[in-house]
């Protein structure tokens, strides 16, 4: 209830934004029509500048409504569980994982949400072999979900002596934080719940107790961990809830599919699976391979710049369902 309530709340501030704005459009064209009728068009060059101003306001309004109808889908509303891990490519790869994890966490901030970090585990070398993430917003999941699948990055590797151009894979995972009341059976005879020390890069990150939880789910052979909390029991309080999330997105995608394949079947994290690459030699682009969208400003985009990429994605997706 409290969900349906604050997505309302978003839709109907929304929508007054977008009223507010065509309001102001409104009454700057008739204050430049009466100038430039008055006046001449010289004179009335403030009022067109002003006008020019809140007609992008206006587009910028449009945009984000257009979006909001696109995410219509049942979990849409809900939190965000995202995954990250690294493929082909080493500890080029690992490094790739931590710069998509720093993309998103910088889009997160960008737009008020609030992120907490489920679990990590870092590479001997640099980068991470694993991150979880759980991303509170409006709609967080809704906008996030067409990142999942496999990112390729190709640049000079700075872990190459020589210099040279090197391609490396990661694959993003996004999940509903589905709500406590949706029931998945979980049975504890279908878990195996392991018990280890927290990792981290050394010195005071270093755990001295058992407090890191990982959980094995037997039948799906699913498995999620938490290491974050210096609780056990709070780690297997977020560990479960990532297990939860995972399994009711795999009912989910059976029941639209007909049919689903083992979760460890999907595509290899290597060539020929990617559904957007991101290019820093011999050119700068990110080219998303579904929707077709481009930026050339690849900087922007590390940095968190995704709107194009995510509206991109939302509306291929609906012109798929459309024409299916």
């Amino acid at each position: 209830m409290l969900r349906e309530k604050s997505a309302l709340e978003f839709r109907l501030a929304m929508y007054d934004g977008l009223s507010q704005a065509k309001s102001d459009v409104d009454d700057w064209l008739v204050m430049a029509q009466e100038e430039i009728s008055r006046e001449g068009q010289d004179q009335g060059q403030d009022a067109l500048e002003a006008l020019a101003e809140y007609l992008g306001i206006f587009q910028q309004r449009l945009d984000e409504t257009e979006l909001s109808i696109l995410l219509s889908g049942p979990d849409d509303d809900t939190a965000a569980i995202l995954e990250i891990h690294p493929g082909a490519g080493g500890v080029d790869a690992q490094d790739w994982a931590e710069m998509l994890l720093r993309m998103y966490l910088r889009w997160a901030e960008s737009r008020g949400f609030q992120v907490v970090e489920l679990d990590r585990l870092f590479g001997e070398e640099a980068g991470i072999k694993s991150v979880t993430l759980q991303i509170t917003g409006p709609y967080a999941y809704g906008q996030l979900k067409g990142e999942a699948g496999i990112h390729r990055l190709i640049r000079i590797s700075p872990f190459d002596a020589s210099g040279r151009r090197h391609t490396a894979f990661a694959s993003v995972d996004v999940y509903p934080d589905i709500d406590t009341n949706i029931e998945i059976d979980v049975r504890e005879e279908d878990l195996r719940i392991d018990v280890f020390r927290a990792s981290g890069p050394g010195g005071q990150h270093v755990n001295r107790t058992n407090s890191a939880v990982r959980i094995t789910h037997l039948p799906s052979n699913i498995v999620v961990q938490c290491q974050n909390e210096k609780s056990q029991l709070k780690n297997k309080q977020h560990a479960m809830k990532v297990l939860k999330a995972r399994l009711y997105e795999l009912e989910i995608k059976a029941l639209e599919a007909g049919k689903k394949a083992d979760y460890a079947s999907k595509d290899a994290i290597a060539f020929g699976s990617q559904i957007r690459t991101y290019t820093l030699q011999p050119y700068r682009l990110v080219k998303d391979h579904r929707s077709g969208a481009e930026d050339g400003n690849v900087d922007a985009v590390l940095d968190g710049r995704l709107d194009t990429f995510l509206r991109a994605t939302l509306l291929y997706s609906h012109a798929e369902k459309k024409s299916a």
